[in-house]
This record gives structure tokens, sequence and C-alpha cells, in this order.
């Protein structure tokens, strides 16, 4: 089954520390988590704490083992659980749901999912289609699994890094302000795969 302290150890390196830049659609933020979209998370506070009283705030911050380990739970409970990371059988595709998960929302990431899964099924012969709601539950895991029996995830990561970056480039187009995010964004998606 897949491991979230490896998918989270992996997605750690795309979300820095802490930032307030106004530009960017989640303004405050610490490791990824928008004060904007998560006003209620239980780390608000250390950080309003430190944030006119020391020096170097990264450092203080990521020395703070506690806050930490809120980070860490935030997100299993908001990114993995719900597309039941550790149900997958296949790192590389949790790894992925994860990433898209963090950056664009679960729900995003599993319509990737669902909608690659539906482009790869050979036309319903591996599994019937699956309703494309970004809602992971038993027929998007029993399709995961088949398709999964029968090839490796590299085909299906593939789509779902396509779905991506259209994704990037759109938002990209209707808000252009938006592209000094483009190569952090772009370093995202994983192309590089071997589909076998």
């Amino acid at each position: 089954m897949a491991d979230f302290q490896q998918a989270f150890a992996l997605t750690s390196f795309s979300e820095g520390g802490y930032n307030n830049d106004q530009d960017d659609a989640g303004g405050e933020t610490y490791r990824g988590i928008a004060r904007r979209f998560h006003p209620e998370w239980n780390g608000w506070p250390t950080i309003d704490g430190y944030k006119n009283n020391v020096t170097d705030l990264e450092a203080v911050l990521a020395a703070d083992k506690e806050l930490q380990e809120k980070v860490c739970d935030f997100y299993k409970k908001k990114f993995w659980n719900p597309f039941l990371g550790d149900h997958i059988t296949d790192q590389a595709i949790a790894d992925e749901l994860f990433d898209i998960g963090v950056n664009m929302g679960t729900g995003r990431a599993v319509t990737f999912l669902q909608e690659g899964l539906n482009v790869l099924n050979r036309n319903g012969v591996l599994y019937d289609d699956l309703k494309v709601d970004g809602a992971f539950g038993t027929n998007t895991l029993n399709a995961l699994r088949a398709y999964l029996r029968r090839e490796a995830s590299g085909y299906l990561l593939k789509v779902m890094n396509v779905l991506q970056g259209m994704h990037y480039i759109n938002y990209m187009k209707q808000a252009p302000v938006q592209e000094k995010f483009a190569r952090g964004w772009l370093n995202r998606v994983r192309l590089s795969r071997d589909p076998s």
C-alpha cells in the first residue's frame, strides 16, 4: 500500500516555507497551507506568535516540532485521506494524487484520475467508465485496481499530468499575473516517467 510519508516528503519540496505574496491566490501561506483557504488550521496561532518576535522566521518555524506535526497532520487529513491514499497499491499514483490535490484540490486530482482511467479502460473492456465527479469512492478505487492489475501506472500518470499541465496553461491565460508561478507549477508536471 502507498505510504503517506513518502508522498508528503515529495510534495514538501514544492511547497516551501513561509510566504505572503499578494499575487498568490492563497495569500499568506506556510508550507503550502494558505491562510485564505484554511483559516481554521491550528498552526496559525503559533506562526502569528513568532512573526513579529523573531529575526529568522523560517528557521524558528522549521525548528518547531509541534508546528511541523500540525503541518503533517493537516496534509494527511485534508489531502491524503479524501482519496483513500492508504488503500492505493501504487505509490506513484498516490504521490501524484496527493501532489495535485495539494496544489489544485483533491476534487480536481480525482477528476484527473477518473478521466485518465476512462480513456485507458480499452473501451470498457478492463472496467466500466467512471462518473467523472471528483469523488473518490469504491468505484474509482476498484477501477484503479483493475487498471493496475493489467498495466503499469505510467500511462495513467501521463494522462493525469497532461490534464494538470493544461489546467495551469488555461489558468495563466485567464489570469496572466499568475505567469510568475509558471515554472514552479510546471515543475510539478512530471512527464518524464516511463510508461512501461
